[in-house]
């Protein structure tokens, strides 16, 4: 049996499922201005992904890149729904 397209199903949906409350966090502590932490990890887990050998470990490492690149347009669309107030506003005091 080969366990390596169930390992990266469940390492996609986990990486997507934690990166849901990191956006809503990060938009919510440091406004739109982190976008460019997002961009580094995803540079950095993509130039790892091209560096491991291991397919499955690979894998993972280019989901939660894209998952960075990704979270830079949701932490712009989350500052517009916390406009809308969806979503609690840092008070500045």
């Amino acid at each position: 049996m080969n366990f390596a397209g169930i390992l990266v199903g469940l390492a996609t949906f986990l990486i997507i499922g934690i990166f849901h409350p990191i956006v809503i966090k990060a938009e919510y502590h440091f406004g739109t201005r982190c976008w460019w932490a997002f961009l580094i990890a995803g540079c950095g887990f993509a130039a790892l992904s091209l560096f491991l050998g291991n397919i499955v470990w690979s894998t993972i490492s280019g989901v939660a890149a894209f998952s960075c690149f990704w979270s830079i347009l949701e932490l712009f669309q989350q500052k517009k729904r916390v406009e809308k107030g969806w979503f609690p506003k840092k008070d500045k005091s």
